[in-house]
């Protein structure tokens, strides 16, 4: 039994904890609720004014604006009636025909100081075959440019001006492969000619390899707005770095979608230190040709999740066959960067010099094991004896090659192909006219000759014929044409 004491020190304790409960919700549980919503004013002018401007200020001298003239020749025109006789009686020889009339094509982008000497960096489709290139800086100075280096697979030219030994604000690489979705970033151009141009954003994805825009189809995308005329110019961090050179936009309208593609800044600086060394780019040749490992792939292989490349063409004495790689064998990373499908594994190879020794992290038979590769460059093996077709053959004014690695990775074409090539053709040649042969084509035999390199064409063609049998490789389809000798065809 409690005495009337007892109850008491019972209600005593029992106040005394709901006071201490209640304080506590009111000290620590909503001070800590109002938190999560606490709207907090600036708490000095600094905090007010914050602003990308001194990065701005720091990036923009070193982004130019790139303007091109080429002089084009429009075709002379020449009417049927020119050969009547009645006509030209009337009207004279010259009746009917148009000089030829020349026009000036401008076009105009974007480009980035690299080097305070007046190297710069530009998207190859921004020149073109220009004439005349002319950079304006961002103080208004202008300035002939000097074409260093091209290269149209990546889309980067590298350009010089003469600055009298006065050195220029220039931006410095940034390791682009540290990159990460999310980072902010700011774009610099000339958009639709208005004038420089800065945008802000973040990187919304990377290694973007389905675009389509070069060879090396591995970009940084952005949501920074890049629009026409931004070619060429700076994707930066927020260090001031470039990490990239915008190239293309996705857009049905022409305009900014959000969506802008740059080459990233590793692949810009292989190409203007090549440049800067012999002016020519010589690629490594990994020397293995694969598939992506997709859904399907990777469950009948037994592997837990997609990704990688699996080899399925290996080239006699190149890199990876002298390194011991196997067909079948899954190429998973090059130097700790994940592979994922053939355009990335051709990105990764494409940033390493001739000569130096990678380590391929591969998956053999459920095993991963590594591999230290040295890059080689691709062989030319045959020799591609570039030969234009004389005479009196249907075939004259064709232009044909050996294909080796060499000369197909220079053309762009598959450097797994073999045999010979039609690479060039004159406007009048009958089979060119006629649409029997395309740029592109492997002739596989003539005659009933076996075509394996340029010399037996030749040989094919010393023999005098009425007509010519020729087998056809178009892009992987057989095609069999006899030629007669009125330059009459018919093809099955």
């Amino acid at each position: 039994m409690i005495d009337k004491q007892g109850h008491a020190a019972i209600r005593s304790y029992n106040y005394v904890m709901a006071l201490f409960c209640f304080a506590l919700f009111w000290a620590v549980i909503i001070p800590g609720a109002k938190a999560e919503v606490r709207r907090v004013l600036p708490e000095s002018i600094s905090e007010i004014k914050l602003s990308y401007a001194p990065l701005v200020a720091k990036v923009t001298p070193a982004v130019v604006n790139i303007y091109t003239k080429r002089v084009v020749k429009t075709k002379s025109f020449r009417s049927p009636f020119f050969d009547d006789p009645l006509f030209r009686h009337f009207f004279g020889d010259s009746f009917g025909n148009s000089a030829p009339r020349e026009r000036v094509q401008r076009s105009l982008g974007s480009g980035v100081i690299v080097r305070s000497n007046g190297i710069i960096v530009t998207n190859n489709h921004v020149i073109g075959e220009a004439d005349e290139i002319t950079v304006a800086l961002a103080d208004r100075r202008e300035f002939a440019a000097e074409v260093i280096l091209t290269d149209e697979r990546t889309d980067i030219a590298v350009l010089k001006i003469e600055t009298k030994g006065e050195e220029l604000a220039a931006l410095s690489f940034n390791d682009s492969d540290n990159v990460a979705v999310g980072d902010l970033v700011l774009a610099v151009g000339n958009p639709f000619g208005v004038g420089q141009t800065v945008t802000s954003g973040i990187v919304s994805a990377l290694a973007r390899t389905q675009v389509g825009v070069s060879d090396y189809q591995f970009f940084i995308q952005t949501d920074a707005a890049v629009n026409p005329g931004n070619s060429g110019g700076a994707l930066v961090d927020m260090t001031g770095q470039l990490i990239g050179v915008n190239t293309a936009i996705f857009s049905r309208s022409g305009g900014s979608n959000g969506i802008g593609f740059a080459v990233p800044a590793n692949m810009v600086r292989y190409i203007v230190a090549a440049a800067l060394a012999d002016g020519k780019l010589t690629r490594p040749w990994l020397g293995a040709a694969g598939q992506t490992v997709t859904a399907e792939i990777a469950e009948s292989l037994g592997l837990d999740r997609p990704g990688g490349v699996l080899v399925d063409d290996l080239y006699p004495g190149g890199s990876a066959a002298r390194a011991g790689v196997r067909n079948g064998d899954i190429i998973l990373s090059i130097d700790d960067k994940d592979v994922l499908d053939p355009q990335g594994l051709r990105y990764r190879i494409g940033t390493r010099n001739v000569g130096v020794q990678i380590d391929v992290r591969l998956m053999r038979a459920g095993r991963v094991i590594t591999v230290p590769i040295v890059l080689q460059e691709a062989p030319e093996d045959p020799p591609r004896n570039e030969t234009m077709i004389e005479g009196q053959t249907p075939f004259a004014g064709v232009k044909v090659a050996n294909l080796s690695p060499a000369y197909a990775e220079e053309i762009g074409t598959d450097p797994f192909r073999r045999g010979v090539m039609v690479v060039a053709a004159n406007r009048n040649s009958a089979v060119i006219r006629a649409g029997l042969l395309k740029l592109g084509d492997i002739i596989q035999s003539l005659n009933g000759i076996k075509i394996k390199k340029v010399r037996d064409i030749e040989r094919a063609l010393r023999k005098e014929a009425d007509s010519y049998d020729i087998v056809l490789d178009r892009k992987g389809r057989m095609i069999n044409c006899r030629i007669s000798s009125k330059n009459r065809y018919y093809c099955r």
